[in-house]
């Protein structure tokens, strides 16, 4: 392994990629150490160490797994790169419903570029909505503006200075968005996925550190944490089997046999050979995770704050809303229930989006290739999706397991969920399959120069 990566090392190429991508990278991570010019530094630390927990708040943590921002911090980069991510998922959703998209994404590369500009375009106006939002619902009521810029009649936050706020996130969401479409083009490649990835590796630090301090052991001999050695044995025991496992299932294929025709020129006899179709069990990727987790995020926040309001009305809405904001809590089990549910469906939407049985049957047939067994054309088509419709039912119940594992962990071993995510979720899927991706990025260029891959045997 060591000479694969002495092998990386010295070609000129993939050595000048890989060091502008750290580059980039390293510029992303010290963004976050800049903190938005409205608050008080002192205020957003102390708020941080406070472990306050509830209504905005957990919804912050939520999306920062998935979003390669850390927002309780309040830095320029604070929304991270979720607004592109967001607007880049909405138009391919349109890509499938609305024709004028459609027919742009058939127009090949002129027509990526031009739906890319509309992602950009879409991008900054979500960008303003989700800055104005995060101003007016975290940050002004978590009083972390720096009195500086409180307007000394009133004593709220100035409304130019909300512009100011605003702006300066956006630029940051924007810049991010640049870093990656930089490494994209002159870095490894894969640069908002990276970006995402750097943002989950970066907490990890941090989350062991906090695991350690909950252990009942100190190194000084000191005790009075609530985990025990035997604790922490067994969940880095879980934590190197749900990777195994989360690897497993990513690789996971279907392999549907199939044979080319046979066809004579001149004197050569070409075709006939024997392939295979690979039909990914996980075909829906992490997606149906970041569906279902933002929608139960809404729920939970509306019943939280209807709960606290102090003009409802007495007798049943208030025993309704109370109820209700303990129903969609994350260690409930109607929360549980629904996000299974969600996962599942979101895998077969989005399967059906990504996947169409019957422009594989018209590929397979315009290259001269069939299914034994099966006539081109429908026939094929429709024995496609019935082997798709089965293996998303096993991929959606991985993805399904894999997402209720932070909660069981959180609420069995009384870890905290910041930590008890690293464990599954979104941010652990995300971290595997861009791994994976980085590891077939530099394959090729190996492969390319007759070497053999980094999991390959020498």
């Amino acid at each position: 392994m060591w000479e694969k990566f002495r092998v990386i090392w010295q070609i000129p190429e993939l050595r000048r990629k890989i060091l502008l991508t750290l580059g980039l990278l390293a510029i992303y991570r010290l963004g976050f150490q800049i903190p938005l010019p409205i608050v008080d530094p002192v205020k957003v630390q102390a708020s941080a160490t406070s472990g306050q927990s509830g209504g905005m708040t957990d919804v912050l943590q939520q999306v920062a797994v998935f979003s390669a921002s850390q927002l309780t911090q309040v830095t320029i980069f604070g929304l991270g790169i979720m607004p592109y991510i967001s607007a880049s998922i909405i138009f391919q959703l349109l890509g499938s419903v609305y024709p004028p998209l459609e027919a742009l994404q058939k127009e090949g590369e002129a027509g990526r570029k031009k739906i890319n500009e509309y992602t950009r375009y879409a991008t900054v106006l979500i960008c303003v909505i989700q800055s104005w939002v995060y101003v007016n619902a975290y940050i002004v009521p978590m009083q972390l503006v720096d009195t500086a810029f409180l307007n000394p009649d009133t004593g709220s936050l100035m409304f130019s200075w909300k512009v100011v706020a605003v702006l300066t996130m956006t630029a940051g969401t924007v810049f991010l968005m640049w870093i990656g479409e930089q490494i994209d083009e002159f870095g490894i490649g894969n640069g908002i996925s990276l970006l995402i990835m750097a943002g989950i590796l970066a907490a990890m630090p941090g989350a062991g550190y906090e695991l350690i301090k909950q252990a009942s052991f100190e190194l000084g001999g000191g005790s009075g944490g609530k985990l025990g050695i035997e604790q922490l044995i067994m969940l880095a025991a879980m934590f190197v089997a749900v990777v195994a496992g989360v690897v497993y299932i990513t690789l996971g294929q279907r392999r549907i046999p199939m044979q080319s025709a046979k066809h004579v020129r001149g004197r050569r006899v070409y075709g006939g050979t024997r392939q295979y179709l690979p039909l990914k069990v996980n075909q829906s990727g992490v997606m149906p995770i970041i569906f279902a987790s933002s929608l139960l995020m809404l729920p939970a926040l509306v019943f939280t704050q209807l709960n606290n309001i102090p003009w409802k009305v007495d007798g049943f809405w208030d025993n309704f809303f109370g109820w209700a904001s303990d129903a969609f809590s994350r260690d409930s089990l109607t929360y549980v229930l629904f996000y299974v549910a969600l996962i599942y469906f979101f895998c077969y939407f989005w399967t059906a989006i990504t996947f169409n049985p019957k422009d594989v049957s018209e590929n397979l047939k315009n290259y001269g290739s069939f299914i034994p067994g099966y006539r081109p054309g429908k026939r094929t088509a429709d024995y496609l999706e019935k082997v798709m419709f089965r293996i998303t039912y096993v991929g959606a119940g991985f993805l399904a397991l894999v997402a209720i594992i932070p909660t069981v962990i959180s609420t069995s071993m009384g870890v905290p969920y910041r930590l008890a995510s690293f464990y599954g979720g979104t941010g652990l899927l995300i971290a595997v399959s861009v791994a994976f991706d980085l590891v077939q990025k530099i394959d090729s260029h190996l492969v390319m120069r007759n070497y053999s891959g980094l999991l390959e045997k020498s």
